[in-house]
């Protein structure tokens, strides 16, 4: 007698889930009623302030401090001059309502385009990014690396996750390593999986970690300092309790690391990706390692594949140091990716100038998807900015918490943020938006303002770890990684960080 199959709920892909996110968010501008706060910003061709209302007029004033405190944004004048505040500010008490903007069917395609455009250049460098590794690939350098750093690296595999975890976390929390964490698959994933561990593992070394680094952020200039500023506060305020909580939170994620990695090394079939694996080994090009191989890696290899390691610390020196996005990102990654090339095509047993571009081309056609993610989850949030309902969701907020107090007042905050971060995936864009018009209540009710800033953190990190508008899809895409798999795994993850950033926020209030 043949056994029933039951009906299991699939869990749709990347490209439907946010596919009809956008038309949520479309209905949603025909349902929430539209509105606006007005919005400051510094102009450096005339060195003045300008405001704009919610009606789009625009007037300008003296940039000084005393204009700053008679519109009532506390942030210092010389945070918009030094460009330290960039995008423009939500002006306290300002918010009006407006004639209902409802998006039409057409937004539906027409901002997933828009929002396309508007990535262009992290897609740029995510394509370059795969025509590196590509070129990497035909050389024939990696698999002869990987089988080498293998062989050495038996019965201590999780030194090297535990030592990329450290290293992730650090830049997140010190310099907001997030996007540019995606250039770091294509020389970590291969070597994880030769290692006997799964897809989940590779993105919780990198994406997890740096993400756990960002939520919080001690010096981190797209995260705490600019929210910090916008605040009107100094980031240096709630460093110790930033540092501890990143402690102790470095601590609780490298462990769920070892638990579950040694899980899967013991038992593959424990992998909550296991149905997977054979199409994300045949992606990634994993080949079985035979301890009795012999290792053939000329100096030509060794050359292509120091060239390939260095690209990366160079890249997050640039980042760190010279102020590189990623248009610079991407033409660095290029200057490297033509002289592999070069070393690829000639030579003995080179591959020639037509081997190398269509290594190049199959490269960034492989990386199509993901950088095509990136742009309809922008659009997302262009429809919902196009449609006026942005600013009234955060008024709607602020209003919420306005009456409450003390260690109600800080956790209600915290699921704010956690709501706020699926509407504004942009550390830097929320920060910018809501500081100002959020920060001030914690005057009313007898709290310091950088216990507000470390709520923005952790409400808005929790959600970025789950919500399709932010880079999770682009990185689950990458890896041919399933939506419900990732969320199975990152689940309790979410659940420490509001529970234990919520106990550390009811702390800091009631100490100070």
């Amino acid at each position: 007698m043949e056994a029933k199959e039951h009906f299991k709920l699939k869990m749709p892909g990347a490209f439907t889930i946010l596919f009809i996110l956008t038309i949520i968010a479309v209905a949603s501008t025909w349902v929430i009623p539209a509105g606006s706060y007005s919005k400051l910003s510094y102009s450096k061709t005339d060195s003045s302030l300008q405001v704009k209302t919610p009606q789009g007029k625009v007037t300008k004033v003296p940039s000084t401090q005393k204009e700053l405190d008679k519109l009532g944004v506390k942030i210092k004048i010389s945070e918009f001059k030094s460009g330290g505040i960039t995008q423009a500010v939500s002006i306290p008490n300002t918010y009006q309502k407006l004639k209902q903007n409802p998006a039409g069917v057409g937004e539906i395609t027409t901002s997933m385009v828009n929002g396309t455009i508007e990535a262009v250049d992290i897609m740029v460098f995510i394509f370059v990014l795969g025509g590196l590794i590509g070129v990497v690939k035909a050389s024939g350098a990696f698999e002869s690396g990987l089988m080498a750093l293998t062989k050495k690296t038996k019965g201590h595999e999780f030194l090297l996750i535990f030592l990329v975890s450290i290293l992730m976390i650090l830049g997140g929390t010190l310099c907001g390593i997030e996007e540019e964490a995606v250039a770091f698959y294509p020389i970590l994933v291969p070597i994880f999986i030769a290692m006997g561990y799964d897809s989940i593992v590779c993105v919780g070394a990198i994406f997890l970690a740096s993400s756990i680094g960002t939520a919080f952020s001690t010096i981190n200039p797209f995260s705490v300092v600019i929210a910090s500023n916008a605040a009107g506060i100094n980031f240096t305020e709630g460093l110790l309790w930033r540092i501890f909580g990143c402690i102790i939170a470095g601590i609780f994620v490298i462990s769920y690391l070892y638990f579950y990695s040694k899980k899967v090394k013991e038992n593959p079939t424990s992998s909550y990706s296991y149905v997977d694996r054979e199409s994300f080994n045949k992606m990634w090009s994993i080949k079985p390692i035979d301890d009795s191989q012999k290792v053939d890696f000329s100096i030509r290899k060794k050359v292509i594949l120091v060239l390939f390691i260095i690209a990366f610390p160079l890249m997050v020196w640039g980042v760190m140091t010279q102020g590189w996005w990623f248009p610079t990102m991407a033409s660095s990654f290029l200057a490297f990716a033509i002289i592999i090339m070069l070393l690829t095509a000639t030579g003995r047993n080179g591959i020639g100038e037509k081997g190398v571009v269509d290594a190049f081309v199959a490269g960034s056609s492989s990386l199509v998807g993901v950088s095509l993610i990136i742009g309809l989850a922008r659009g997302i949030n262009l429809v919902l900015n196009n449609g006026l309902i942005s600013d009234t969701i955060l008024h709607a907020s602020s209003s919420l918490v306005s009456h409450m107090s003390g260690p109600i007042f800080i956790l209600v905050m915290l699921l704010i943020f956690f709501v706020l971060g699926f509407i504004v995936p942009s550390s830097s864009g929320l920060a910018v938006l809501s500081m100002p018009i959020m920060a001030p209540l914690a005057d009313t009710v007898n709290i310091p303002r950088f216990v507000v800033v470390t709520a923005y953190q952790f409400g808005q990190y929790a959600m970025l770890f789950l919500a399709p508008t932010g880079l999770v899809m682009a990185t689950l895409q990458m890896l041919n990684m399933r939506y419900s798999h990732w969320l199975k795994f990152v689940w309790p993850v979410v659940v420490f960080l509001l529970v234990f950033g919520g106990l550390l926020l009811v702390a800091e209030v009631l100490i100070y």
